[in-house]
């Protein structure tokens, strides 16, 4: 029956070729559409890979030589935040405070900032060392603490910054504390995460670089924030506290392990005190510290008075705000370079040291007094960041050589409360003096003097067996 044979062959026929067309249209739209995905993936590698390219950059130079075994790195990242953070309301305060205002009411407005906030700070800093002391086993929560404060103090500061009303100082105060609180607890933990190999000179100077360069990324951004409003910077802090406050518990458990710690001393006999001081320990490591008190005394100072000096008498050919970046810049870049330099030194004897910084800084305050220029200001505050630089990272090596390790981390934290309300106390002394700069520059070369007496005294009185390589000490540098 052909009739019937050739329906069915048709049928089939039909039937193989729609069943195979429509299969070979499916595939032709999945390749079309693999060929839209492929293009897609490739468009979002090229725009994420500068992102994640940079990221992996910094993890493996923030990881690098056993930084990341040991968790040095994940502190390296931290501190990074923690300077971005401080920028974006430095940036909010400084325009509400000293530059939205005329230099008269500016200088008003800046000293009612320092007697409501930095005059409580020099009471509580006293206390915050022997706090943290009671927390050993709580570093982790305690910088994760003070990064969740500074946030919570970022959004509430948000309302009063355009206004500059009062709230906004107490609020500023809490700021200053909880960013000092942090710094002592960095200072204490740094010694628990040093790699096989590693100085602590070499440590800090990774530390604190990773802040510089965090601080110099932010401010560029914190200003753009500005020109949306006065309060944006504010809200970037925030954002960026809230993530440091997550990233301070991925800090290795060993952080707050205290075994066999005990709380430093600042007694003159050890006979007064069951527990080793510093003066117990080595005349040279308190040497070093007044004489890096000193130099921190003349950091706040040079920031409060040349921020108003220079906004009366600008540099030659240029304005209020570029003058102030110019010397802001100097003061970075000298402190940047005295902290990579600190990391490359390999001296033994840091008594030396300090007391080679201390009189250079003397020397330029007294070239700056007597040749009074724009230039010799900036070129003051570039020898001033980068000798502050080396002084703080040869103290610390004196702290880790000579002090023992059951009160070494607690030494930590007192210098350093100490160097803040040497800070304090400079810039108190910035603010009050008349706006005369060859004053101003003779008052920074006698703050130099006396630092460079104490610092020379220290080089004088160090035990000559400190500056022989002993295999039994630990490095400094």
């Amino acid at each position: 029956m052909p009739g019937p044979v050739r329906a069915c062959r048709t049928r089939a026929r039909e039937r193989f070729v729609g069943h195979y067309g429509h299969v070979a249209s499916v595939r032709s739209s999945d390749d079309g559409s693999s060929r839209v995905w492929r293009a897609g993936r490739s468009v979002g590698r090229v725009l994420h890979l500068p992102i994640t390219g940079t990221a992996r950059g910094i993890r493996r130079a923030t990881h690098a030589h056993g930084a990341g075994e040991s968790g040095l790195g994940k502190l390296i990242e931290l501190h990074a935040i923690n300077g971005a953070g401080d920028v974006m309301i430095t940036i909010a305060l400084a325009s509400t405070v000293f530059f939205s205002v005329p230099t008269d009411e500016a200088r008003g407005r800046v000293a009612l900032y320092l007697a409501v906030t930095m005059a409580p700070f020099t009471v509580l800093a006293p206390v915050i060392g022997p706090l943290l002391d009671r927390l050993p086993h709580g570093r982790r929560a305690a910088m994760a603490g003070a990064m969740f404060t500074r946030a919570l103090l970022a959004v509430m500061m948000s309302s009063a910054v355009a206004t500059g009303g009062l709230e906004l100082y107490p609020e500023a105060l809490g700021v200053l504390v909880a960013s000092k609180a942090y710094g002592v607890v960095r200072s204490a933990v740094v010694p628990r995460l040093l790699p096989p190999k590693f100085s602590l000179v070499k440590a800090n100077s990774r530390v604190t670089l990773a802040g510089l360069l965090a601080t110099g990324a932010a401010a560029p951004v914190g200003a753009l924030l500005h020109l949306i409003g006065p309060e944006w910077p504010l809200y970037g802090a925030c954002a960026i506290f809230a993530f440091g406050t997550y990233a301070a518990f991925t800090l290795p458990h060993k952080v707050d392990d205290a075994k066999g710690e005990a709380r430093a001393r600042l007694s003159t006999h050890e006979a007064r005190s069951r527990r080793p001081g510093l003066r117990t320990v080595s005349r040279s490591v308190l040497c070093g510290l007044m004489a890096n008190a000193a130099m921190r005394g003349l950091s706040g100072f040079l920031i409060f008075f040349l921020a108003f000096l220079l906004r009366v008498h600008p540099l030659a050919g240029q304005s209020a705000a570029v003058s102030l970046g110019i010397v802001g810049i100097a003061a970075g870049v000298g402190n940047a370079c005295g902290t990579a330099v600190g990391a490359w030194l390999r001296a033994r004897a840091p008594e030396a040291i300090v007391a080679a910084v201390l009189s250079l800084t003397l020397g330029v305050a007294v070239v700056a007094a007597v040749f009074f220029s724009g230039l010799m200001v900036a070129v003051l505050a570039a020898t001033a960041g980068f000798c502050q630089a080396l002084a703080k990272l040869s103290l610390d090596a004196m702290i880790q050589r000579d002090v023992p390790e059951a009160v070494r981390t607690s030494a930590f934290a007192r210098s350093e409360t100490l160097l803040q309300m040497a800070w304090v106390a400079g810039g108190a002394i910035g603010i009050a003096l008349p706006l005369n700069g060859v004053l101003g520059m003779a008052v920074a070369a006698a703050i130099a003097a006396a630092g460079t007496t104490m610092a020379v005294r220290g080089a004088l009185t160090a035990p000559r067996h400190q500056h022989r390589p002993d295999p039994s000490r630990p490095r400094v540098a």
